[in-house]
Order: C-alpha cells, then structure tokens, then sequence
C-alpha cells in the first residue's frame, strides 16, 4: 500500500515538472502570432531564406517569414512575412535578404523609408533587394571583380 503511494507521488510530480517546462518554453518563446498583418515581397534570389527566418528592423526582430513561393510567370520568389502589429511600415520600406552571420541563416532586413503612407495588410512592399551569394562577395572583395564568367 505505501509503495503505490510513494510511486503515485512520483509519478504526479514528474507531471508538474513537465508542465512548468512546457510553460516555461511558451512564455520564453519569441513567436510572431495572430497580432501581426502579413504583407509580401518579391525577391530574384533568396538564397538561403527558410519558412520561419527572422524578419528584422534596424537589428531588432519584428516578425518572421510566413511561407515562399515561387511565381511562375515573372520566375521571382513571392515572400510573405507577417509583421507584429506595432511596427507601421512606410509604403517605401525597402526589403533585403541579408546573412545572419558568416555561419549562414539569412534574415530579411526591412529599412523604412519616409513616406508617409503606409503599407496596409496583405500589402506589398516594392524596393527589395535581392541576397548576395557569400562567394560572390568575397571573389568581388579579392580580386576586383563581380564573382561571375
């Protein structure tokens, strides 16, 4: 009888724990939710840009990309990023695709401009800038040239 007791305590604490972790993980996550509005880019090359990359403002995460998609009239990505609710972008805004590091994962980096009307949600934003290839840099920075034959 003390046995079952003793294993019933166990089994209900192991519970608890799990559950405090489980909130612990939610409520330490940073997740762009339902609170933003999407709003979609067209990029010629995304090289690298993954469902769920950051979207960044001035260095400070504001949103993540949503899905990618290929158009297949004009062959250019359509990107969808959802943007938190509290970050109005001018109808300007430019949009790059930019490494995180020299170790790879790539970031849209949005840089507002200063008109004053806004992009509205499921809107689209017209300045981008296609991603740069990593090798093309460095061959342009070493030998003075674009990096291509």
């Amino acid at each position: 009888m003390g046995r079952n007791i003793v294993e019933t305590i166990v089994g209900a604490l192991v519970l608890v724990v799990a559950g405090v972790f489980v909130f612990y993980a939610f409520a330490k996550s940073d997740r762009t939710g339902p609170a933003g509005y999407e709003v979609v880019a067209r990029f010629g090359r995304i090289d690298g840009l993954k469902r769920g990359a950051d979207v960044t403002l001035s260095g400070v995460k504001v949103g993540a990309v949503t899905s990618i998609a290929l158009d297949p009239k004009t062959y250019q990505a359509i990107v969808r990023l959802s943007v938190s609710s509290n970050v109005d972008l001018p109808a300007d805004t430019n949009a790059k695709i930019v490494s995180e590091s020299l170790l790879g994962g790539t970031v849209v980096a949005l840089e507002p401009g200063g008109d004053k009307k806004l992009i509205r949600a499921e809107g689209e934003i017209q300045n981008t800038q296609d991603s740069i290839p990593l090798t093309e840099l460095i061959a342009k920075f070493m030998f003075g040239g674009t990096g291509s034959k």
